[in-house]
């Protein structure tokens, strides 16, 4: 056997959702910041997002977590998401994962009953606390990028549904946050091909008529998700993140909880100390808490807490043979949708 590149990683799952964390072979990505470092991954080398997380190597369902030295002396470690449309610049539920397979595998020390991880993103510092108990992380809670509401009760047109209100916000990455009753459907597992179709289709029709501005940082610009929502009787917020080219989140989303807690606070309903129950399209639940108001550039922004549990399911290693006929991987819409 004889492979022209190789990588390790730990396989986690948190509330379901794959996050695949990248413990070995990639010795880091050019850029000085995160952000420069997501613009080079997005813009001038996809190489080894599309090898990682196209087929044959990979399915539809997850991320890869990429580890890279990190760029601010007070993180533990740079923090990207590798998912099949493009790399990412956060993810509570990939971060979840990170976090607990840094912890787990002794690649930072743990310290019972609770260890600080630190990951460096192109969205900012991301202060990971992990409960631990017999050298197992029980519960991960993320102090978030801020989230603020860009537009409110923006209105799209279209043939099918006809005009569909959303809320841009940012979470960490843009949402497009979408009522689930106006496309005619419920946040169920029998729905999750209906909604992700719709959802992708909504985020491009969105996102060919708003750039999505981060005022900020433009590596962070541009609308990733559409997330269906709807209230639950017990006052928990059920959701349903759509990515791209076609499949439902299986997690309660922790960028899009941060995005909904912003929205919450726009209209009045939500301040410091409130919490919150996401709970996903099977089931899964994060636990939001409003920490404090805050701003960003020109936005009313909430600093707020996202936390669950990730499990390690797996170790691999993935390698290129030479002569691999794909060597950028491909997808196929019978098994990826859109």
């Amino acid at each position: 056997m004889r492979w022209s590149r190789a990588i390790q990683t730990v396989d986690v799952h948190c509330a379901g959702e794959i996050g695949r964390v990248i413990t070995g072979g990639v010795l880091n990505v050019p850029g000085a910041t995160m952000a420069e470092k997501l613009h080079h991954l997005n813009t001038v080398d996809e190489s080894l997002r599309r090898w990682l997380c196209s087929e044959p190597r990979s399915g539809p369902a997850g991320s890869f977590c990429l580890l890279t030295p990190a760029c601010d002396p007070r993180a533990d470690v740079g923090f990207i998401v590798l998912q099949p449309d493009q790399a990412h610049a956060m993810s509570g539920s990939n971060a979840m994962c990170a976090t607990t397979a840094l912890l787990e595998t002794g690649m930072i020390p743990m310290t019972e009953p609770v260890s600080v991880v630190t990951l460096d993103t192109a969205a900012g510092l991301v202060v990971a606390t992990a409960s631990c108990e017999g050298g197992k992380v029980t519960r991960v809670t993320l102090d978030m990028p801020p989230s603020f509401v860009a537009q409110q009760d923006a209105v799209i047109e279209t043939a099918e549904w006809g005009p569909v209100r959303y809320d841009l916000c940012f979470g960490g990455v843009f949402y497009a946050l979408v009522d689930v009753d106006q496309i005619g459907l419920t946040i169920a597992p029998e729905n999750a091909r209906a909604l992700a179709t719709a959802g992708v289709d909504l985020r491009n029709r969105i996102a060919a008529i708003d750039p999505a501005r981060h005022p900020t940082t433009p590596a962070l610009d541009g609308l990733s998700y559409v997330m269906f929502r709807a209230e639950e009787p017990d006052g928990a917020l059920r959701t349903c993140t759509t990515l791209r080219p076609g499949r439902a989140d299986r997690s309660p989303c922790g960028t899009g909880s941060n995005s909904n807690m912003a929205v919450r606070h726009a209209r009045g309903v939500a301040k410091p100390g409130d919490v919150v129950v996401s709970r996903s399209i099977i089931g899964g639940e994060f636990v939001t808490e409003f920490v404090k108001e805050t701003e960003v550039g020109p936005y009313k922004a909430t600093c707020n807490r996202v936390s669950g549990q990730a499990w390690i399911y797996g170790i691999s290693q993935i390698g290129l043979d030479p002569t691999d006929p794909f060597p950028q991987g491909f997808t196929l819409s019978d098994t990826w949708g859109g």
